[in-house]
């Protein structure tokens, strides 16, 4: 029996301003990292080594003027900075090691998130022009043979299994969301409902505390996931974004569907990271 090969990840990203703000408030990020350091991800790329690990994150700013643009890049920017603290130390080089359990992992993701949090309430009550300010984060860990995720807000984050469909493995934090969750309403109705734009959590805001939705999922060769702005799923349905997905082009997986999502819409700035794993090879 020929032995088998673990997938190897392609990624793709895209960012669009949409055809109605004068400024993009979504930001987005891509990590590669090992046991000395982290380094940054271009838009798109290729690669697989099972002792590193790769983390990619979206934020979707809110706030007047400026505010909302500054609130998403700080979110992305800290997640590089804070992340290595959260990391075990090994006592003979002073270097560090990733975590080894999938509680240690989600423990770093929480923390990572109530860090970003206190660091925006800092800014917002320092600087009038920052004052309410703030951001969703939705982010993946990819590592071994699982995505662990970490989520606040109306950014969404998708599981496009081998096997067919589209999972939203995010929850939207608004009460439209949380109707839809219950069967309430459609997800038609969901798009034109008059507060579905209302956010319940975010980082930062002035919100006192955050709980973040944090989990884990296992991956296999064929997956997809995907981690959209709310400018993606603004007038798209899942079934769309399957579809769109599922479309052979010259594009980039993430910039067909930003560009298909700003042409139906373009109401909001839209961007979106698309994860493969694809057939590993010797």
């Amino acid at each position: 029996m020929l032995p088998q090969h673990p997938p190897f990840l392609r990624w793709s990203a895209c960012t669009d301003i949409g055809r109605v703000r004068t400024n993009n408030e979504d930001s987005f990020l891509g990590l590669l990292l090992d046991a000395n350091e982290v380094s940054y991800l271009g838009k798109f790329g290729d690669a697989f080594d099972a002792s590193k690990n790769y983390l990619f994150a979206l934020s979707d700013g809110m706030g007047g003027a400026m505010a909302g643009e500054f609130a998403s890049r700080i979110a992305v920017e800290k997640i590089t900075r804070l992340l290595p603290k959260y990391l075990i130390h090994l006592a003979k080089d002073d270097s560090w090691s990733l975590p080894k359990t999938t509680h240690s992992v989600l423990e770093v993701l929480f923390s990572l998130f109530h860090d970003i949090h206190r660091e925006l309430l800092l800014l917002s009550a320092s600087y009038q022009e920052c004052h309410g300010m703030g951001t969703t984060l939705t982010l993946c860990w990819v590592r071994a043979e699982q995505v662990y995720f970490a989520h606040i807000g109306d950014s969404r984050l998708y599981h496009l299994p081998t096997t067919g469909g589209i999972i939203q493995l995010s929850e939207d934090d608004t009460h439209v969301g949380w109707l839809l969750r219950q069967g309430m309403i459609t997800e038609y109705q969901s798009k034109h409902h008059p507060r579905r734009n209302l956010l319940q959590k975010v980082l930062g805001a002035d919100h006192q505390f955050v709980t973040p939705q944090v989990g884990s999922v296992i991956y296999h060769s064929g997956d997809r996931f995907l981690l959209c702005s709310d400018g993606v799923t603004d007038q798209l349905f899942n079934h769309q974004l399957l579809e769109l997905l599922s479309e052979s082009t010259l594009e980039s997986p993430a910039a067909h569907l930003v560009h298909r999502a700003v042409d139906r819409s373009g109401n909001d700035n839209t961007t979106a990271i698309v994860l493969e794993f694809c057939e590993g090879s010797d």
